[in-house]
């Protein structure tokens, strides 16, 4: 559920317009009729609404991309880069044109520094981190008022959305220009340097130890984050950086915490039907807290039909074009509430993605994924077939599938993303308005597993996987059996299509390898340059006074 979006909006639209303004100070006006920062950041309700601003930056992550490099841009995701060229996703149907996903299904010369695509997530990124500088910088203001743990609260959350950024763009691009001051029309630079990927986590690491120092748990509504999710953020920096006991101390604060608990239970809205603990947690109206989910640590707020409401594509993107399935020359498989709502199935899952799963695992099973259809199209059903009958999905010694092959509608998709609204007229929307789990306390306790594993730790680490094999009724993990292949196997099956993980492949030096292994669409023309991305050609010619390096190989 959104709170103020719209109002939220338009004051973004002002801190961003005012910021990237004009270049001499006496141009720069105080408009007192529009919301601007001068009279934005006057007093905790002024912060407050630019936080919501900052939030909404955020859940564009999930949303699609406005304007500029592709005609049909809404349609292309965000973070394209973090989810699909890796080991356990791929695009099986890349749009035409200069579309991300084409990039991370041919890398080669399409992995180049004058995509589109690329500039538009490098200032997505730096116009959060600039929006969260704002906030961050105007707080120290002493004629505000308001009490020391207010100001801390909002600017431990400016500080963790800074971190969150610099994460996305550490790992996309290694190194990157550290900012830590407001940008604003005077103070524009031309001479940026790119700043060691140690020397930003430094920085990332202060962010989220004052944000977990000074923000509540739980958070104040279900729109902000707790201090849950700078813990968890800790916990993976600090295996980044190779500081495994404290990745372990962070990740067990959470996982021992009273606040989390794992989902072990059927619960909420569609505990009398058929399903499971693992399953109803990715239901409309049990993702939050308040709806039951003791699991969640960070939930994405939608809300349908309601102005401002940022939108995501997430289900568009991960549900499959099952209405193109054809059996006996007709298509007995038509859009429904029930299958999700209408996918395109622009990302797709590897033949690995699903050879992971013992057949007793809930984490495969047809409550988390589509491996059949039953026909519910009149108008199309093949001779001596009747509604209800099945129409099974491409079984998994299939070959694995290729870009635009035939079989690729009939490949089995996740049902994490699954939405429709309630209303037959609009049964196609192309977006996502439901509330959304962006972060949970499992990735956490995958997180202890590997530092407990890489303490030598072997047993500590089968116990915690357990907590995760238990819940979801799969066999469990042995200490002999531990390594890393088997914890980045097991966030595999439970995380996929949740994961940033292209972040964890890179974090664990594993990207190459795994990807080469597994994803056969990409195995023959990845190389190592790969690894990182090109930095945008627009961000080198823009910093007119002092050359920017390339990342090699590009």
């Amino acid at each position: 559920m959104m709170k103020n979006m719209y109002k939220t909006i338009v004051m973004l639209l002002f801190v961003m317009l005012v910021s990237a303004g004009c270049k001499k100070d006496f141009l720069n006006e105080k408009p007192l009729a529009v919301i601007a920062p001068d009279n934005l950041y006057v007093n905790k309700a002024g912060f407050e609404s630019g936080l919501y601003g900052l939030y909404n930056l955020v859940r564009r992550e999930r949303g699609g991309i406005d304007g500029g490099f592709n005609s049909n841009s809404t349609n292309d995701l965000y973070l394209t880069a973090a989810f699909i060229g890796v080991d356990n996703a791929y695009a099986p149907f890349p749009a035409g044109g200069n579309a991300p996903e084409r990039m991370f299904n041919s890398f080669g010369v399409l992995m180049n520094s004058t995509q589109g695509y690329l500039s538009n997530l490098w200032a997505w990124l730096y116009q959060t981190i600039n929006a969260a500088n704002t906030i961050i910088g105007r707080a120290e203001n002493p004629a505000i008022i308001w009490t020391a743990a207010e100001k801390n609260q909002i600017v431990g959350e400016a500080r963790l959305v800074r971190a969150w950024a610099y994460r996305h763009l550490t790992f996309l691009w290694g190194d990157v220009p550290l900012n830590l001051e407001e940008s604003k029309g005077s103070t524009i630079r031309t001479d940026w340097e790119r700043t060691s990927r140690a020397e930003v986590r430094k920085a990332m690491e202060a962010d989220l130890l004052f944000a977990e120092a000074n923000m509540s748990d739980p958070a104040p509504n279900a729109a902000r984050f707790p201090k849950a999710v700078a813990t968890h953020y800790l916990a993976e920096l600090y295996l980044t950086i190779g500081d495994n006991a404290k990745a372990k101390a962070k990740a067990l604060s959470l996982t021992t915490s009273s606040l989390y608990k794992i989902v072990t239970a059927r619960y909420g809205v569609k505990k009398s039907l058929p399903g499971t603990a693992f399953t109803d947690m990715f239901v409309d109206g049990n993702s939050n807290r308040s709806e039951g989910n003791t699991e969640a640590l960070w939930v994405m707020q939608n809300e349908y039909l309601s102005q401002g409401a940022e939108n995501n594509i997430m289900r568009r993107w991960w549900v499959n074009r099952y209405e193109r399935i054809t059996v006996g020359g007709k298509t007995p498989v038509t859009f429904s509430i029930d299958y999700g709502g209408r996918g395109i199935g622009r990302f797709g899952v590897t033949k690995y993605a699903l050879s992971v799963y013992d057949p007793k695992d809930d984490r495969g099973s047809y409550h988390a994924w589509r491996l059949f259809y039953q026909m519910n199209n009149a108008a199309s059903l093949p001779t001596g077939a009747k509604l209800g009958d099945t129409v099974k999905l491409t079984p998994l010694a299939a070959a694995e599938p290729v870009t635009n092959a035939s079989n690729a509608q009939a490949w089995p998709s996740t049902r994490k993303w699954d939405w429709a609204p309630a209303i037959a007229s609009d049964l196609q929307q192309s977006s996502n308005y439901n509330d959304m789990i962006y972060l949970r306390l499992a990735e956490t306790y995958l997180l202890l597993a590997e530092a407990q594993l890489k303490l030598g730790e072997t047993a500590e680490a089968a116990a915690t996987i357990n907590v995760l094999r238990a819940r979801a009724n799969a066999p469990l993990a042995t200490a002999a059996q531990v390594n890393l292949n088997l914890i980045l196997d097991e966030r595999s099956r439970e995380l996929v299509t949740e994961e940033h993980r292209r972040y964890t492949l890179v974090r664990t030096g594993t990207w190459f390898d795994r990807t080469k292994l597994h994803n056969k669409n990409v195995s023959t023309v990845i190389a190592l340059r790969d690894t990182i991305l090109p930095i945008p050609q627009s961000v080198i010619d823009a910093n007119l006074t002092k050359p920017m390096p390339q990342n090699p190989g590009y």
